[in-house]
């Protein structure tokens, strides 16, 4: 009565947990994870059911084998020289056909994993492209790269494995314990000895296996972030005489990481050590079980050693069923990471059409950018905007002034819909034309009225001409050129050797700063948009320079639209006006307030 009181007790306790993780949303949490890599598992089903198919003939040729093995050894310990040869063919055959199906096996593995591989990663890379850009900064870039390489390949991986295998494995093990009940029931019951230790592991491991892959993930995260950017920044930590620091920091980060994995390592060789101890206590019953159905004459040998390699067959098919817990884990884990960053809010581009059309009817005679009591508000808090209001219309230059911090650049990005504004609107017109009917709200799909000149050295490594065609790829070399002598790079890019075929490094490298400022604004110009914006493009150039460029982008016969962020008032005298930011508003400046900041520079 005590025992089954205790067992209830047990099994209330189970049940208990059970439900608590079920109102904790884990459960249901992998289900929507499953139901996610499914979404792409579901695209290779027919290599899936080859692969499987091919599982289950190996398995059939491995318990055929061990049968023929049988046969075999009865026919040598019988002396039946008649059948030897025959049964001998057929050993060979069946491990020729064996290493073949292996290797037939492992070859439609790797092509569906890397096809699973590649599709992910290039869909997921889109997805990141399109998501909102606020959203996506909330994320550091090393973080962003370990689950767009890691987490992905671990999902390609785990799809094909995990059904699959999981199909293969129970066939394995039911068609072992068959041949095995066939022969002599007795020796089944080993084959269960080593199960309910399997089980009590299984179940031991699972909740310190989800902590242990997020702990994981996490930290290997953290360590492809540092290293991105103490290899991006190598300059400044060499300027500052921050490598010792680095140094030490890297090694901290890395006795971390030891650490980490030599806990979860600890946990495996228990474990390992505990299988393998059941697993040999099962052998050597199987052995002494084995001998002594010989010695009694109920089996024979061939019959024992079939017994003996089937017993290794169903304890490694158990643990194999078993190993598939974490499997599954792992694959809702990285699919959970997965999914945090593609479930983010995607940018809307469903007006592209109207954009388009747009354009065309817009192309002559330019486009305006109004914006009308427009207000923003990080999601910070930091409200950046309040009412604020500006215009810009064709052949005009006008300039975003004020300190560091005030929202010049933030105004550029609400600009080009990376940060969608709280109220007010902001849309584009067709010349100086305010009909309903010829305007469009700012949104992603208007980028491709604009062209960007950040701040910084945004040139990607590759040639010069390669770099111009990233945003017109039909360009030609005249065309290029063209654009190079508006921004007044042609100058030293015709002394290179290669001319526009110079490679470009990595940042930018090779190159100064006015250079890469100069090779960035002819890019921008080559991508021949009605809208350019200029955000600190001209920091880095003299004075003089940076006049010629802009007064050579306003003689284009284009009717372009121009807008610059500067913190130097000497060009203010190109433009038509000048807008500062003052109090989270936008409030253009009189000739006089110009005049005083030019002196003031």
């Amino acid at each position: 009565m005590t025992e089954i009181l205790l067992e209830t007790g047990k099994m209330k306790d189970k049940i208990k947990f059970i439900l608590k993780r079920i109102k904790e949303g884990r459960l249901q949490e992998m289900c929507l994870q499953a139901k996610w890599i499914y979404s792409y598992a579901r695209k290779y089903w027919k290599a899936m059911i080859f692969y499987t198919l091919l599982g289950l003939v190996g398995t059939v040729v491995t318990l055929v084998s061990s049968m023929v093995s049988k046969d075999l050894i009865d026919i040598i310990t019988g002396h039946e020289s008649g059948r030897l040869m025959q049964t001998f063919a057929i050993m060979i055959g069946l491990n020729i056909g064996s290493a073949f199906v292996n290797q037939i096996s492992t070859y439609a593995s790797s092509w569906v994993c890397m096809k699973v591989d590649s599709e992910i990663k290039s869909d997921i890379f889109a997805k990141i492209l399109v998501t909102d850009w606020e959203s996506l900064t909330s994320y550091h870039t090393g973080d962003l790269l370990t689950r767009w390489g890691s987490d992905a390949t671990n999902i390609s991986n785990g799809i094909l494995n995990f059904i699959p295998n999981a199909i293969i494995y129970t066939f394995r093990f039911i068609s072992a314990f068959a041949v095995v009940i066939y022969y002599d029931w007795t020796f089944a019951v080993f084959a269960f000895l080593g199960m309910p230790v399997s089980l009590i592991l299984s179940k031991t491991l699972m909740n310190r296996m989800v902590n242990n892959n997020q702990r994981s993930a996490a930290m290997s995260a953290k360590m492809s972030g540092f290293n991105q950017e103490a290899f991006s920044n190598i300059q400044t930590i060499k300027a500052f005489d921050l490598i010792h620091l680095y140094v030490e920091r890297l090694k901290s980060l890395q006795k971390e990481y030891i650490t980490m994995k030599l806990d979860f390592q600890k946990m495996s060789m228990g474990t390992s050590i505990l299988l393998t101890t059941v697993g040999m206590i099962v052998s050597y019953a199987s052995y002494g079980w084995g001998i002594y159905r010989v010695w009694s004459g109920a089996i024979t040998y061939g019959t024992m050693t079939m017994f003996l390699a089937l017993s290794g067959t169903l304890t490694s098919a158990l643990h194999s069923m078993t190993s598939l817990v974490p499997t599954a884990i792992s694959l809702t884990t990285s699919a959970g990471r997965l999914m945090d960053i593609v479930e983010m809010p995607r940018e809307d581009y469903s007006n592209s059409e109207e954009v388009e059309q747009f354009l065309k009817r817009n192309k002559t005679q330019g486009i305006s950018l109004k914006m009308e009591d427009v207000s923003y508000t990080y999601r910070t808090g930091t409200e950046v905007f309040k009412g604020a209001s500006m215009e810009v219309n064709p052949k005009e230059i006008i300039a975003l002034v004020g300190p560091s911090g005030e929202g010049k650049t933030t105004m550029l990005r609400l600009i080009l819909s990376l940060m969608q504004t709280k109220e007010g609107s902001a849309y584009l017109t067709g010349g100086q034309d305010t009909a309903q009917d010829n305007r469009v709200p700012l949104a992603p799909s208007t980028r491709k009225l604009f062209s960007y000149v950040p701040q910084g050295n945004t040139m990607f490594s590759g040639t010069i001409a390669e770099n111009m065609r990233n945003v017109n790829p039909e360009a030609t070399d005249e065309e290029i050129i063209s654009a190079l002598k508006a921004a007044c790079a042609w100058d030293f890019v015709a002394k290179l050797p290669d001319g526009i075929y110079s490679e470009i490094k990595e940042r930018g490298g090779g190159f100064s700063e006015g250079q890469a400022q100069r090779l960035s604004i002819a890019r921008a110009l080559l991508r021949q948009t009605p809208i350019l914006l200029l955000d600190e493009a001209t920091s880095a150039l003299d004075v003089a320079t940076e006049r010629k460029v802009l007064k050579n982008i306003m003689q284009d016969e284009q009717p372009r639209t121009c807008i610059v962020t500067t913190h130097r008032p000497t060009v203010l005298s190109t433009c038509t006006r000048v807008y500062a930011i003052r109090d989270k508003k936008c409030v253009v400046l009189n000739e006089e307030e110009i005049d005083e900041m030019v002196k003031g520079f």
